[in-house]
């Protein structure tokens, strides 16, 4: 079941930002070719396709012929990434100098044990 919705949402995925869309449209192109051989029976496929694709004339069918897959292109979504070129990268040499560090945090300013020991207590009612 992952498999198959995988496959369906990579295939919308692919339709909807490729021109893979554009395969949708071959049933358009069947039926005007069988029209096309409807007016002339002696009419190939690679006739056909020479007529529509390889050097299109604008004739009295020219707005179903526009409807054909990959005659016309929408321009489909675009991510574009630039990079600042004032932003320049650059690696240092790190310097290390190793010095004794204290592991002694009670004795620390940020440590009180008084308030942490206070957290427990229950609390005061102050009266006045």
């Amino acid at each position: 079941m992952k498999k198959l919705i995988s496959i369906l949402l990579l295939s919308l995925y692919l339709v909807s930002t490729t021109e893979l869309y554009q395969l949708l449209k071959m049933p358009l192109l069947i039926e005007h070719y069988f029209q096309h051989k409807n007016l002339n029976p002696e009419m190939s496929l690679i006739a056909f396709l020479r007529i529509h694709y390889d050097h299109p004339v604008k004739d009295s069918d020219h707005d179903q012929d526009q409807k054909l897959p990959f005659v016309s292109h929408v321009s489909l979504l675009s991510v574009v990434f630039t990079i600042n070129p004032s932003v320049d990268f650059y690696f240092t040499e790190k310097i290390c100098n190793p010095h004794k560090v204290k592991n002694t945090l009670y004795k620390s300013i940020l440590y009180n044990k008084e308030i942490l020991n206070s957290i427990w207590q229950p609390p005061r009612f102050h009266q006045s």
